[in-house]
């Protein structure tokens, strides 16, 4: 029986898991944008988004707290520098998941994952597009 065992297993062990999380944390974090897996992306969620929350107070605890986790000290200073102010005001759900068909070779479900724009980027765009067709 598998009662209570969160997770996504992925065909990995344990430590082979942990390294994925955290270099597809890398590589989403320094690019804002990755397309992988469907089940991959959708495990990164969990593993990413409380780092985010982290950002938002920016302090020594937390920025330590941030790099023990991702091993990375580029991620972790645009995490605080750029994502953490991105997001203060937004009280969740910072990643988007976009189901992008299947991946050529093997047919696996492949997704895109990327950061949530800002509502206010968002609406300058629908009005530069409203003003373009008036």
């Amino acid at each position: 029986m598998r009662h209570r065992k969160s997770g996504r297993k992925l065909n990995r062990n344990s430590p082979q898991r942990n390294a994925l999380k955290k270099s597809l944390a890398i590589s989403i974090i320094e690019h804002e944008s990755v397309k992988t897996t469907l089940a991959k992306a959708k495990e990164i969620r969990g593993f990413l988004e409380p780092l985010v929350t982290l950002a938002k107070d920016n302090t020594v605890a937390n920025q330590r707290l941030a790099y023990s986790r991702l091993q990375s000290k580029e991620a972790v200073a645009k995490l605080f520098d750029e994502l953490g102010p991105r997001y203060k005001d937004r009280p969740g759900g910072y990643l988007r998941v976009i189901k992008r068909g299947y991946r050529p070779g093997d047919k696996a479900p492949a997704a895109q994952v990327e950061f949530v724009q800002e509502e206010a980027a968002e609406q300058e765009d629908t009005e530069s597009l409203t003003e373009e067709t008036a």
